[in-house]
């Protein structure tokens, strides 16, 4: 519990930094068990040194097992424990002797069954001696940057996402996991991915204060079920939010989806207006669904601006009646060019080109065109963001788009957000752009919707 424990405790810096962990119910007959799989993870790409304990194996995956984590012959860093309940307060006691100071336990079985008296005794251990502890009921934690993979989930099954700025901080191990592949899908850069289950110590707000300093995080996605310390939380998320984005999914916002969270992490959902009041309150940026948390924080972590006015430019008009009436269901509004900026895109656009808002090149558009577009509303004063849209199914849209938006996006603090829609040959060029700096969304409501979300945070 943040703030209970005081500032005497170790740092929740101590789970990243880690250079040897143990793996406590490594199991040498269960190849598909959590503990097995978090073992083998670790293996396949975390440099530091990571020791299998089950007192039953004398070796598992070739490497030498040992009983208890006591019986190591090395400092332990960070200690993962897979075992059934039952036996999690004798470990975390055997660790307390090997003087380890972080644990993050896996294992079910606890609050969230309504075992309360277990998980007070495991708090009371870890009171007693001075160890930080993720969990229980938690899928563990990630870090892209160091190789570090110690979720449950065999690696073949899911697809990591490269290193990059996002932090994703879940208290639903489902959640995260999925989160985790998703970002992946979507093109994401993920720094690191806490899932804290019950929060028996660690929490949102410790989690929060590590990552407000983390230079490897620029973005931070808040999946909460329930909150324990409101006024801690809105103080710190306040302070936090003022260097970086917080981009936040609340559910159990009905009654059965409360009672749903109470049997899920045993938290106590809440009521939804209070926070979102809260939220709003501490300049959280609020996703109403998952996809949005994912799509508002990609926006973020490639964008640092914000504005009302968009300017939509698009190759087919269908889409851009699409993008006029998300954005007005947003509350944005339509950029109005100068007459002298319309007039100069007429003079050098076909007869057949729509120079209003949206800009709409039609089919037979190129790169140049679409290039002369974008660059008038970095130009015009009236435009506080561009909204793009590409079909990479017309013939003349060539490649060579890719390294104009690049050059685009280098030279203005307006946000550019671009919508493409199609399969494999779309993508390829989705990812192009991304890299480059400018987000990609398969639909233009859901591009309006993060343009509202940067106007929200960065606007005026």
């Amino acid at each position: 519990m943040s703030g209970e424990f005081g500032e005497s405790l170790g740092s929740v810096s101590g789970f990243f930094s880690a250079n040897s962990v143990a793996v406590v119910g490594v199991s040498s007959t269960d190849e598909e068990g959590p503990g097995r799989a978090i073992f083998r993870n670790l293996l396949s790409g975390f440099s530091g040194k990571v020791f299998p304990v089950n007192p039953k194996a004398g070796e598992i995956e070739g490497r030498t097992c040992y009983p208890s984590v006591s019986a190591i012959p090395e400092e332990i860093g960070m200690v993962i424990v897979a075992t059934p309940a039952a036996a999690v307060p004798s470990v975390i006691e055997d660790c307390a002797k090997k003087g380890v100071g972080h644990a993050v336990i896996i294992s079910g079985g606890f609050s969230e069954i309504g075992n309360r008296d277990l998980e007070n005794s495991l708090l009371a251990l870890a009171r007693k001696n001075s160890m930080r502890i993720i969990g229980p009921n938690c899928l563990g934690l990630y870090d892209a940057h160091r190789g570090m993979n110690a979720f449950f989930l065999p690696n073949y099954r899911i697809k990591a996402p490269k290193a990059g700025n996002v932090a994703f901080v879940s208290q639903s191990g489902a959640v995260a996991g999925g989160g985790l592949d998703w970002a992946a899908s979507e093109n994401i850069g993920i720094s690191k991915i806490v899932s804290y289950g019950n929060k028996l110590d660690i929490d949102e707000v410790d989690m929060l204060e590590f990552l407000e300093n983390d230079p490897q995080t620029k973005v931070i996605m808040l999946y909460i079920e329930g909150l324990r310390q409101g006024d801690r939380f809105i103080e710190v998320a306040k302070r936090v939010s003022r260097k970086k984005p917080i981009v936040a999914f609340k559910v159990g916002n009905s009654e059965k989806g409360a009672r749903a969270v109470m049997s899920h992490t045993g938290s106590l959902a809440g009521d939804s207006k209070v926070y979102s009041g809260a939220l709003r309150q501490a300049g959280i940026v609020q996703a109403e669904t998952l996809e949005e948390l994912f799509d508002f924080a990609k926006a973020f972590s490639l964008q640092q601006a914000g504005g009302r006015r968009v300017q939509i430019i698009t190759s087919g008009g269908g889409f851009g009646v699409m993008a006029t009436d998300a954005l007005e269901k947003g509350g944005l509004s339509l950029a109005e060019m100068s007459r002298e900026r319309r007039g100069a895109l007429e003079a050098k656009f076909p007869s057949h080109c729509v120079v209003k808002n949206p800009i709409d090149l039609t089919g037979d558009a190129d790169p140049g065109r679409y290039l002369l577009a974008i660059d008038a509303a970095i130009e015009d004063e009236n435009v506080d963001a561009i909204l793009v849209i590409f079909l990479f199914q017309l013939p003349k849209l060539s490649t060579e788009i890719v390294q104009m938006v690049a050059a685009a996006d280098r030279k203005t603090d307006k946000p550019i957000v671009a919508v493409a829609i199609g399969s494999d040959f779309t993508h390829m060029h989705k990812i192009a752009i991304e890299a480059s700096g400018t987000p990609v969304y398969d639909t233009p409501e859901r591009a309006a919707r993060v343009l509202k979300a940067l106007s929200d945070f960065w606007g005026e």
